[in-house]
């Protein structure tokens, strides 16, 4: 089973940090889960707040225990608020449904992992997170 290597982790942090600096973003924190939620990697800014990882934890976690993305959990708690309920109660409370949770997924659309993005508005922490994963040639489904 492929899975996302402790280098690739790096890296996606590193371009999202960079792109996140060129678009003149708030401190971001962005960590890498592997395909079973399980954390990889983390990165917090220099000024970044400090309950960040959580933040961005739950939107990765979101991501990969649901199969769907940030954007696509938001739009089904806002369709279906007590199935998001459900599931976040199922889940500890871990789930944070907004844009910046990505899952990535290599060339042949095998699942890697996911990222969470935290730090300025949830859709330009995805757009951050969707450049840093992008740099490595994999995809990626906010």
């Amino acid at each position: 089973m492929p899975e996302i290597s402790l280098r690739r982790a790096r890296q996606i942090i590193k371009g999202t940090l960079a792109k996140g600096r060129e678009m003149g973003l708030k401190p971001l924190s962005v960590v890498v889960l592997d395909a079973g939620g399980h954390v990889k990697a983390f990165e917090r800014e220099d000024h970044a707040s400090a309950g960040r990882f959580a933040i961005a934890h739950g939107k990765a976690y979101g991501a990969i225990m649901l199969g769907i993305g940030g954007t696509a959990q938001m739009a089904r708690a806002e369709q279906q608020a007590y199935f998001m309920q459900a599931v976040n109660g199922l889940f500890g409370g871990q789930v944070v449904p907004v844009p910046g949770g990505i899952l990535v997924r290599d060339a042949k659309g095998n699942l890697l992992g996911a990222i969470g993005v935290t730090g300025d508005t949830s859709d330009n922490d995805a757009a951050a997170g969707l450049a840093g994963i992008d740099s490595l040639g994999l995809v990626g489904e906010a």
